[in-house]
């Protein structure tokens, strides 16, 4: 069973600390070195993969310096932005409506890439009695909060004619869930990514998807002090348009070689690393874009589906936390 030890939220946050004062503060005034001195702290989500492909596809000898640090979701590198300790999270819509929702937030969602939303489901143990999730009426179910997870599990539950409120939700980061799953501690487990992969490889079956739920936007959030300085948004906007022509440069038939770096990472069978990428890109090419107003739109419909399920304690205005400070630099850096 692969097992990858992860940041959690707390230890996450207490590593990165020190090195806020190496991400600049919020004074900090613009180099007249160039990028050259321009270092950011971007998080990242599952197993690095974005670094992995940088460097597969030869863009990660940039200009400026990137400290990459890992995470089991986007709602944990929103905290670390929050906290000081990120230049730059990437996440689904939900963590930074969170993240926000004090009305004080030290960060601005400044680009979005469009994203596969496979891998995105609500999962049972092998040999379960459940099959769709009307199924899941009464049953203790996993989920990880404040993400795509949350959301969609929510969304299916509705589709299928039941309340958040029939069934027993149990919060949980997806390591703790898929342990739960497996151990019988829960009936089925909302999750994405490695997690969802994993479980299928041990027998889990798909009773729920969050395929059709989800928009496929991602976000890329930069701390206020990135949006101060020319340099640091000209590195920010460069590294968010090289992750974009990394993955063209793999689709340009390099799925294979790649397919062995991913399977190396999440312990699959190459070819089933391949498919999985090639199916994933098939849905939905991987690649950055500015700021839109359905973009923002799109993440306010998700904001108010939290309102209404009570996550959230009154009406939230998105568009407050996006800014198009960054969309000059990131067109020329596409």
């Amino acid at each position: 069973m692969f097992r990858r030890t992860l940041l959690t939220s707390t230890a996450a946050l207490a590593l990165l600390l020190p090195l806020a004062t190496a991400c600049g503060g919020d004074a900090e005034a613009e180099s007249s070195s160039g990028l050259s001195s321009v270092t950011l702290a971007v998080g990242a989500t599952g197993w690095k993969n974005e670094e992995a492909v940088l460097k597969f596809a030869h863009l990660d000898d940039t200009p400026y310096k990137v400290k990459w640090s890992l995470f089991q979701g986007g709602d944990q590198q929103l905290q670390a932005v929050r906290a000081g300790a990120l230049d730059l999270a990437s996440s689904s819509e939900i963590p930074p409506i969170f993240a926000a929702a004090d009305g004080s937030p030290n960060f601005k969602v400044v680009a979005v890439q469009r994203g596969t939303t496979l891998n995105q489901e609500v999962i049972v143990p092998k040999g379960s009695k459940v099959t769709d999730i009307a199924g899941l009426k009464g049953k203790k179910v996993g989920y990880v909060q404040n993400t795509t997870a949350h959301y969609f599990l929510y969304e299916l539950l509705q589709r299928a004619g039941l309340k958040w409120s029939d069934i027993d939700a149990k919060p949980l980061l997806p390591n703790d869930g898929l342990a739960a799953l497996n151990g019988g501690g829960i009936d089925a487990f909302a999750s994405y990514g490695t997690s969802v992969i994993t479980a299928h490889q041990q027998g889990a079956v798909t009773v729920g998807s969050g395929k059709d739920v989800l928009s496929g936007n991602f976000l890329w959030s930069a701390r206020d002090n990135v949006l101060k300085s020319a340099g640091r948004r000209a590195a920010a906007a460069d590294l968010i348009a090289r992750i974009t022509k990394a993955y063209a440069y793999i689709r340009d038939g390099r799925e294979h070689e790649f397919a062995k770096v991913v399977a190396k990472a999440t312990h699959q069978p190459v070819a089933q690393a391949e498919k999985d990428f090639r199916d994933a890109q098939a849905q939905r090419p991987t690649q950055a874009r500015t700021v839109g107003d359905d973009t923002i739109a799109s993440q306010q419909k998700v904001a108010d589906a939290f309102t209404e399920l009570g996550a959230l304690k009154g009406k939230l205005d998105v568009k407050s936390f996006w800014s198009r400070a960054l969309d000059t630099d990131l067109e020329k850096a596409l």
